[in-house]
């Protein structure tokens, strides 16, 4: 049966299927990013959840209220899931097969014959990578993650080569894919322990006026960091002084100046 639309994506995680098949239905609510774009009602959304079995729900849950994305009609522990969406006409087939670096989870997502193609939406391509950092740091009693009340918007002529200089010249860290080169994504987002740093295209700014705003952002070791910023070709417009705080400044590859300061003993890891 030909299925009008449809797509496909894997990724391999770093343990066995049985495990890859727990870590994707009991702890999504700790591998799903959260943010504006990844929930139904970003709004509302705590959390998500799969609940076990046929017939179970596969819920966006709120503080008072759930909203059911779909139903699970196909249930094999290390093997398969496959759920009906609620809220599109739109199915979901999940597999985890063992290899040799642990599992490799395939997903396609399709619109179901007769369906109405135009409006599912096939997310499931973009959001399945999350689950491999996940799974390589596992830790089930790790509270679920959360957004923080501010986040900063960059605009650059090529957010892509911007995404891939930042994460190689000042190591920022994403828990989405740092788009290749000819890749059309325009929300690039970058994780600062639970903020967010995120990329766009240039014509959607709201100004023609030059780069005004610095984006701050607190590092484990102030000076490892300074040392490879400058190893990789940054422009340093301030070495590393000490006004209280120990900071440098540096110009990324558009004129965006970043300054980077050492992290306090009571300030997390960015991991988390």
């Amino acid at each position: 049966m030909t299925k009008p639309r449809s797509a496909h994506t894997s990724v391999e995680v770093a343990v066995d299927p049985l495990t890859a098949f727990k870590a994707f239905t009991e702890e999504i609510g700790q591998w799903w990013v959260p943010g504006p774009i990844n929930f139904w009602d970003s709004a509302r959304a705590i959390t998500k959840r799969i609940e076990p079995g046929v017939g179970g729900r596969v819920l966006e849950v709120y503080a008072d209220d759930a909203l059911e994305l779909g139903r699970i009609t196909v249930w094999e522990p290390g093997e398969r899931l496959v759920y009906r969406s609620s809220v599109d006409d739109t199915e979901v087939d999940v597999r985890f097969e063992a290899v040799e670096s642990g599992t490799k989870v395939s997903v396609e997502h399709y619109v179901l014959p007769g369906g109405d193609a135009e409006s599912a939406a096939l997310f499931w391509q973009n959001v399945l990578r999350w689950l491999v950092p996940w799974c390589a740091d596992r830790d089930p009693s790790r509270p679920p993650r959360t957004v923080a009340r501010l986040a900063v918007a960059l605009h650059y002529i090529d957010p892509g080569a911007a995404a891939r200089w930042l994460a190689d010249v000042f190591e920022l860290r994403s828990r989405d894919r740092i788009p290749q080169e000819g890749d059309p994504k325009t929300w690039i987002e970058f994780h600062v322990g639970n903020a967010s740093v995120i990329l766009f295209p240039l014509e959607g700014k709201w100004s023609g006026d030059p780069v005004t705003h610095a984006v701050w952002v607190y590092v484990d070791d102030l000076d490892a960091h300074f040392a490879h910023a400058r190893e990789r070709g940054a422009r340093i417009v301030e070495g590393i002084t000490h006004y209280g705080f120990r900071s440098y400044t540096a110009e990324d590859m558009e004129g965006h100046r970043w300054t980077f300061v050492q992290a306090g003993p009571t300030m997390r890891a960015s991991a988390d």
